[in-house]
């Protein structure tokens, strides 16, 4: 099994060295980044397992980081590494989405062990995890990790709302993925405009698996939408 990846933003440069070092003794591969506007650059969906944000850093702070990563990939968990204590930027950083939030100092030990239960919580066994390398119906083949779909027509590079709403449903196929969970797992937030913005990349992706007859992307009305392999 391939080590768990970490991706760790810290701008101070003792600090992000000693969480480099230790976590790499620990198992785990990280990659370090110096600055919020570094660990947006560095981040691709599908790249890291976790990701360890320091909240105050220049360029880019750790909440306008962890609202980038989760509008790319909305299931990455992060740890929040803070000197603050405050109620608010704690709550702020769970609305995020962070699965949790280290005050420091803190211990090596307890910051690995916060690793541990996070990846436990979030890492699916290999048997579950997401989609195999290239799902093939019928002529049509599909490669989620480099947003690639396959058709008769020749090849297209899926956007990144496009291709994680083909997994959504490719997960699920026959099976119907309401309005709601869709948009909260990709838009994280079913508002009017998301959903009407949804509707546009549904309308693209109908439009590429036409090419596949055995292929039917349903509306399922008052619901939400059904993948439908018809052999």
């Amino acid at each position: 099994m391939d080590k768990p990846r970490i991706l760790v933003a810290e701008d101070d440069e003792n600090l992000g060295q000693i969480l480099n070092e230790y976590l790499g003794l620990k198992g785990f591969e990280t990659v370090l980044c110096r600055d919020g506007e570094q660990g947006s650059e560095t981040f691709k969906p599908g790249k890291f397992d976790l990701c360890i944000l320091d909240l105050m850093m220049p360029k880019k702070d750790g909440f306008q980081l962890a609202t980038e990563i989760k509008e790319i990939e909305p299931d990455i968990p992060i740890i929040f590494l803070t000197a603050k204590s405050l109620k608010e930027d704690v709550l702020k950083g769970f609305k995020i989405g962070a699965d949790d939030y280290i005050t420091k100092p803190f211990s090596m030990e307890v910051l690995l062990m916060r690793i541990k239960a996070v990846l436990k919580r979030t890492m699916k066994s290999e048997s579950d995890k997401s989609l195999p390398e290239e799902v093939v119906i019928g002529q049509l083949k599909y490669q989620y990790a480099s947003n690639m779909l396959e058709l008769p027509s020749g090849k297209v590079k899926l956007t990144t709302k496009e291709n994680e709403l083909l997994k959504l449903f490719v997960e699920n196929l026959n099976q119907t993925v309401t309005r709601s969970i869709a948009l909260k797992k990709i838009w994280r937030d079913d508002s009017y405009f998301n959903a009407r913005s949804m509707d546009v990349y549904i309308a693209k992706l109908r439009k590429y698996l036409k090419e596949e007859e055995s292929l039917q992307l349903l509306t399922v009305h008052g619901e939400g939408f059904k993948l439908v392999h018809l052999n």
